[in-house]
């Protein structure tokens, strides 16, 4: 979304706003809480912000490195790029759908990437922050292949759960992690391993091997020498941060930061760089970085991709990007990216003893699961974005459903009874019905223009107006602070004032002929407020939005698709002069039949589900019976306990008959 004048920058003395989402991962179609979970709530802060006139750049893009995407081609018969190149398109199609407004969605293959990549390694080499380390790991010595094996590309026999079909990073039968090899012992004798298990008779997935245990070295980054500084520029910006992201990053303080490996014997990926000192070309010529080293450091090269566009040797990038004086960062994503964002990526930032623009306003989302069940593409198990698409529903009718019910303090349901209820209730009774009451009454009544406001006011609209400011300062420190769910109930409050004003003025052709002023100011009031409707609107349901727009007169710039929406501080109901024509009256939102909710539940996974369901309903009977049967245990040993004590005590007391008291003791005698 560049402008005619170029793109984006920073603007000195203003509040410039950088906005990223998690770059989604190309191996597979988004379905609906990858979107709820970023890009959408992404778009409803990047909307705010242009509406309200600060200089805006929204940052997102096609996360392609890494072992997903090599195997994923391989499963395709396909090359990492032609595989990538499909996703990427897949993907931005799907975002276009939703109507997601970035101003740049690129991707992390490019020059721009590695450049700033290999750039940011170099600095954190030259400081210190990077240690080799040498491990054991699986190598195929097929002559075809001869090469050390990424953990994805070994699989075997978990050791854990003894499943046959396990990997090496992870074995999904019983999701524990996992070693490709039984990892060796340490120095203490103890484990070296990142998982709880490893694989037994492994083989490499490309030609079935048995790969051998060889020596190799990698790159680590010293995150337990950086723990100082993350912990530091922690305390100082987590304030700005939801509570869930707040307590995944303690958690990971509190255990102690630790090395993390950066590189693996992959092709498809940023390359080493090579000519540093001390740095062995040969060891690391087979390797590239790990996906989560580089991942965040594309919402910089895809910025650069936006601002320096063909020119490797511009730095605009770092307008926004190593200006952190002048520009505020908001990162969206879900729960399970935040270590990355909170720990591995500004460790990197401040590694390299740079001045970087760093997050400031974290916003993360919990799960959002459907109908019961959990999305599964393989299984054909809930709605894929382009399945929303295949529905006929507008993308405004999704993207209010999916705020709605945005995950932020804890995971949320997609129901379809739910979905086609907000549609036929909140939206079509509340806002379509003001729209459509106010518009067709101005057209049919009132020549098609915008009535005068009588010069004398009218005391009891007043209170009208107070409400709606109430209402607007609330939403705009809530979108502000991105409570996103609250600031699109504050929308349909606006309009329910909007209809109450209506209601309780009886608009109707009664009042038109015995108070025409009062009607004319009830109309005028009305349309002023669509206009302010359609500001706040905009950022989550920007097509309705433009709707009301056309539908009060206003029309969009020559050459520009889109009528320019602002959101003011305060509603002063003048946006709308007496005796300018309104539009032509539009439906915002149409009924939907009660006899699509069976049949988008059966389209979307329905036999399927219920299967899932059915499993997960065995599962849970099964931990209920297991926990009784513990419970009847323990019951049954405290008995056991209990009998034996009495037995003891009968015993002693037996015992204690015929003894003599210790010194110091009376014994009792019996009473005659």
């Amino acid at each position: 979304m560049a402008s005619k004048n170029g793109p984006v920058l920073p603007q000195p003395g203003k509040e410039n706003i950088l906005i990223t989402s998690a770059l989604p991962y190309v191996n597979n179609v988004p379905h609906l809480g990858n979107i709820i979970g970023s890009v959408l709530s992404a778009d409803v802060f990047a909307r705010f912000c242009r509406a309200r006139g600060l200089p805006t750049l929204y940052i997102c893009g096609s996360d392609e490195y890494g072992t997903a995407t090599e195997t994923k081609a391989l499963s395709e018969g396909v090359d990492p790029a032609t595989l990538c190149a499909k996703y990427h398109a897949l993907h931005k199609d799907v975002y276009d759908w939703f109507r997601i407004s970035f101003d740049k969605f690129g991707r992390t293959p490019t020059d721009e990437h590695t450049g700033i990549t290999q750039e940011i390694f170099a600095q954190l080499w030259k400081n210190g922050f990077i240690e080799e380390r040498e491990t054991t790991q699986a190598f195929c010595a097929v002559p075809e292949h001869n090469t050390f094996l990424a953990d994805r590309y070994v699989e075997g026999e978990c050791s854990i759960c003894h499943d046959l079909g396990a990997r090496g990073d992870q074995c999904d039968a019983c999701g524990n992690l996992l070693d490709p090899i039984q990892p060796d012992k340490n120095a203490a004798g103890e484990d070296e391993s990142k998982g709880t298990g490893w694989l037994i008779n492994p083989r490499c997935k490309l030609d079935g091997s048995t790969p051998e245990r060889r020596k190799t070295k990698h790159l680590y980054i010293r995150l337990d020498e950086l723990n100082k500084e993350i912990t530091a520029w922690l305390d100082k910006v987590e304030n700005g941060w939801s509570a869930n992201c707040v307590a995944i990053t303690r958690s990971w303080i509190n255990n102690g930061l630790k090395p993390r490996g950066i590189t693996r014997d992959l092709k498809w990926g940023v390359p080493i760089p090579k000519g540093l000192e001390g740095l062995s070309e040969e060891e690391y010529a087979n390797k590239v970085f790990y996906v989560w080293f580089d991942a965040c450091i594309g919402y910089a090269s895809i910025t650069k991709c936006y601002t320096d566009e063909g020119n490797l040797e511009g730095r605009n990038w770092e307008k926004w990007w190593k200006n952190p004086d002048n520009v505020t960062l908001y990162q969206f994503m879900g729960k399970d990216n935040v270590p990355f964002h909170t720990i591995i990526f500004p460790g990197t930032q401040l590694g390299t003893k740079e001045k970087w623009t760093q997050v400031n306003h974290l916003s993360t989302t919990e799960y959002l699961n459907y109908e019961g069940g959990k999305f599964s593409k393989s299984k054909g198990v809930g709605v894929f974005g382009n399945n929303a698409r295949d529905t006929g529903i507008d993308p405004d009718v999704w993207r209010y459903y999916l705020l709605s019910r945005r995950p932020e303090s804890g995971d949320s349901e997609f129901k379809w009874e739910e979905f086609i209820d907000s549609n036929n209730n909140d939206l079509l009774k509340n806002l379509g019905n003001l729209c459509q009451r106010v518009v067709k009454f101005c057209q049919a009544k009132l020549d098609a223009k915008v009535p005068e406001y009588p010069k004398t006011p009218i005391a009891s609209l007043d209170e009208y107006k107070e409400e709606i400011n109430k209402l607007l300062k609330e939403y705009n420190e809530q979108v502000k602070g991105t409570k996103l769910r609250a600031g699109l109930a504050t929308v349909l409050s606006i309009s329910a004032v909007g209809n109450k004003l209506l209601q309780d003025n009886k608009l109707s052709n009664q009042l038109l002929t015995e108070e025409p002023e009062r009607c004319n100011a009830v109309i005028n009031l009305a349309l002023n407020l669509l206009h302010l409707i359609a500001g706040v609107l905009t950022p989550y349901m920007p097509g309705t939005a433009q709707s009301i727009l056309r539908q009060i007169g206003l029309k969009a710039a020559e050459g520009e698709s889109d009528i320019p929406v602002v959101i003011p501080d305060t509603w002063t109901a003048n946006a709308l002069k007496a005796g300018e024509p309104i539009g032509t009256p539009e439906l915002l939102f149409s009924q939907i039949p009660a006899a699509k909710l069976e049949e988008w539940r059966e389209a979307y996974g329905g036999e399927e589900l219920r299967k899932q369901k059915e499993i997960e309903a065995e599962k849970a009977a099964a931990k209920k019976l297991q926990r009784e049967k513990e419970k009847e245990k323990k019951k049954a040993k405290k008995e056991k306990e209990r009998l034996a004590k009495e037995q003891a005590a009968k015993e002693a007391a037996a015992a204690g008959g015929d003894a003599q008291p210790a010194a110091g003791e009376t014994k009792e005698l019996p009473l005659r």
